[in-house]
């Protein structure tokens, strides 16, 4: 008996007529995610299912070294075969985890298999799974093809050539639009040793000395410039938490001198030079009518013996929490907002608790003369929010203090090309609760503001929303 049924996660029959009218076959547009722009440049194809599966993804890291599987397995030196019968045990013991139903619907999905994967069948699945793999010469294309996807938003480092991305968009055999997006952490980063050589290299790929912060505003004003010529729509920051501290010009100048000569900055130093960077690229932002997103709330790199071993993004962070996030937007946002300069903005908070407070926050600013429908947006539940019960609260939060219907939907923010699926999970999701609440008589059953609800959410929103202005 099939596990992914026609009607999974599907509960009522409004849920599944939605889904099946309204959410199903829509295009994907995946405004965020973590794909090697090179491996699509050059239709990467893959070796084996561990590699698609297991290379890179600390999400799967993390559920098989709670299950007691060595490292060797994880991330070390042990066979790609022992590293699938590692997972295959692992996922016997993830019933109730999200990472059960997405294994399951990439199995369905890719490569057309209803068998449940578990540590009695991994030798068979393994090798069945390969032969299709070689049979079909699997590739990153053709990946991205079988899932319908129609734009791909990758993160980029201002100092990145754009070559791939320039390769792909050269190549009118293959329709999906790849577009970069601007991520600037390291420039963000002042207290960290690698700070004054990134500069360096920023300085060599805009051909401007960088003594000054001003100076530094006119490299990357050249950086966004450049990474807009090349089809970016939106850029992306990672934050361990919202911070807002003003300083005048004179402060922000001495700071900066501080981190460039390679001293001491305190917490509050720290804090006005990214507040005050967070501002100007928000105003760089908004004359190229780009999104901004911010991503908060991740504490990260927490075990710093397996920090030593295998540096960071491997699978040892936690969710940060903070008293201070409410304010901090609402200052950041209103002193961005002063001019009449606020960028179209995405908040992604990776403490649930708070989708309720930032939902509340962006409403705050959402006027404006340009007729942006729900301008400011509460991000798509995001890593250890990816849930359904996450979900089901960002929405909520969403519908209580906003328009549920304005709201972009789902993103992967994912290094796996198989990930994709993650995109259907969202939507019977979706399906799910509307039709919930269709059938409680909570709302109406009209056909033509469900059909919009559920098509705008699944796609629609967010190809006006991301490509409206450019």
């Amino acid at each position: 008996m099939s596990f992914i049924t026609e009607d999974f996660m599907l509960n009522s029959e409004t849920a599944k007529r939605l889904y099946q009218n309204y959410a199903k076959d829509l295009p994907i547009f995946d405004y965020h995610c973590h794909l090697s722009p090179e491996w699509i440049a050059t239709d990467y194809q893959f070796n084996n299912i561990t590699e698609i599966w297991l290379y890179g993804d600390h999400y799967k890291w993390r559920a098989m070294r709670a299950n007691g599987v060595p490292e060797s397995c994880v991330t070390g030196d042990a066979s790609d075969e022992e590293k699938f019968k590692a997972w295959a045990e692992t996922l016997d013991k993830l019933l109730g985890n999200p990472l059960y139903h997405w294994t399951h619907l990439e199995l369905k999905r890719y490569f057309g298999i209803d068998e449940l994967l578990t540590a009695d069948n991994w030798a068979d699945m393994y090798h069945q799974l390969n032969q299709q793999i070689r049979d079909k010469q699997l590739s990153a294309r053709q990946l991205i093809k079988q899932s319908n996807v129609v734009h791909i938003g990758t993160t980029d480092d201002p100092i990145d050539s754009l070559n791939y991305h320039k390769e792909i968009a050269a190549d009118a055999s293959f329709p999906t639009v790849v577009s970069p997006s601007f991520r600037p952490d390291k420039v963000m980063q002042i207290d960290q040793p690698d700070y004054q050589p990134y500069l360096k290299k920023l300085e060599d790929c805009t051909s401007q000395s960088i003594e000054t912060y001003a100076d530094l505003l006119v490299a990357l004003k050249k950086r966004v410039a450049y990474f807009d010529q090349h089809g970016a729509v939106t850029s992306d920051h990672a934050l361990t938490e919202l911070v807002y501290r003003e300083a005048d010009q004179a402060e922000i100048e001495a700071i900066f001198k501080k981190g460039m000569l390679g001293e001491r900055l305190s917490i509050v130093e720290q804090e006005k030079y990214v507040t005050r960077l967070l501002v100007d690229l928000a105003k760089l932002y908004h004359e190229h009518g780009w999104v901004m997103q911010l991503h908060y709330g991740a504490l990260r790199n927490n075990n710093s013996r397996w920090l030593d071993q295998l540096g960071p993004d491997t699978g040892f962070d936690a969710i940060h929490d903070s008293s201070h996030d409410a304010q901090a937007l609402n200052l950041l946002l209103n002193e961005i907002n002063q001019h009449q300069q606020l960028p179209k903005t995405i908040v992604y908070c990776l403490n649930g608790n708070q989708f309720e407070l930032i939902a509340a926050t962006l409403a705050n600013f959402q006027a404006n003369e340009q007729g942006i429908k729900s301008k400011l947006q509460l991000g798509s539940g995001w890593w250890f929010n990816d849930t359904e019960a996450n979900m089901l609260r960002q929405m909520q939060a969403v519908a209580n203090q906003g328009l549920l219907a304005q709201f972009v939907g789902m993103l992967t923010d994912s290094r796996s090309f198989l990930s994709y699926p993650r995109h259907e999970y969202f939507r019977r999701i979706l399906c799910n609760m509307i039709g919930e609440q269709v059938e409680s008589g909570r709302i109406p059953k009209h056909e033509r503001l469900l059909e919009e609800l559920i098509a705008g959410i699944s796609y629609q929103n967010a190809v006006t929303y991301f490509k409206a202005n450019k």
